[in-house]
């Protein structure tokens, strides 16, 4: 990648950049990721990867924006295709299990930013990801309720909230035991048990 690396115009670098931050969370404690460990995987010298960003933090932030902006974009593209609500819903949840299976630092970035005591950039970004993403479950639940295929006494937020608070549980069981790819064997046989939560039937 080195000698490729050091040629690549500033846009593509700042990229190259997030993917290899992202690659080294699948790897090893987030928090412990330096910039000569990012620089290094790059084939870079800390010099040059500073040219493109200040600091360390906004390198994280950078990535958080990237996270923010492919998990969205996977999110709207799975809901968009589905023909109803419902369908809707499982598409989003076996496309945002997909995303974590391809991305297995992902996850482990989030959960980070998040447990970090002081207000940053970056955890401002992953908590406005998360409510955005609060916002398109809200959506498509209600439309649901609307259209007669959710249950019509089903709290709209508390199911947005179950939603996220299951694919947080699997990818935490996924962690834990050290396979990322488990999720995916798992995730149909959970979402079946969210969906006889949330349907009508009447």
């Amino acid at each position: 990648m080195s000698a490729q690396n050091k040629h690549l115009p500033a846009e593509e670098r700042r990229a190259v950049t997030v993917e290899a931050v992202v690659d080294l969370a699948a790897e090893q404690n987030p928090n412990d990721i330096t910039t000569s460990a990012i620089a290094k995987r790059m084939g870079l010298t800390q010099g040059a990867l500073f040219r493109h960003f200040p600091s360390k933090d906004a390198i994280i932030q950078a990535v958080m924006e990237w996270v923010a902006e492919r998990l969205m974009s996977r999110v709207d593209k799975a809901a968009q295709a589905s023909s109803s609500p419902l369908i809707a819903l499982e598409a989003v949840f076996m496309a945002h299990v997909e995303f974590v299976i391809e991305r297995p630092g992902v996850p482990r970035m989030l959960f980070g930013e998040l447990q970090r005591a002081e207000e940053t950039a970056s955890k401002r970004m992953v908590q406005t990801l998360i409510h955005r993403y609060g916002e398109r479950l809200h959506q498509l639940i209600v439309k649901g309720i609307v259209d007669k295929e959710l249950d019509p006494q089903l709290d709209p937020e508390a199911a947005a909230s179950l939603f996220i608070g299951t694919i947080q549980g699997l990818v935490m069981q996924s962690m834990l035991a050290g396979d990322v790819k488990q999720i995916r064997q798992d995730a149909p046989k959970v979402f079946a048990i969210y969906r006889r939560g949330i349907i009508n039937r009447v």
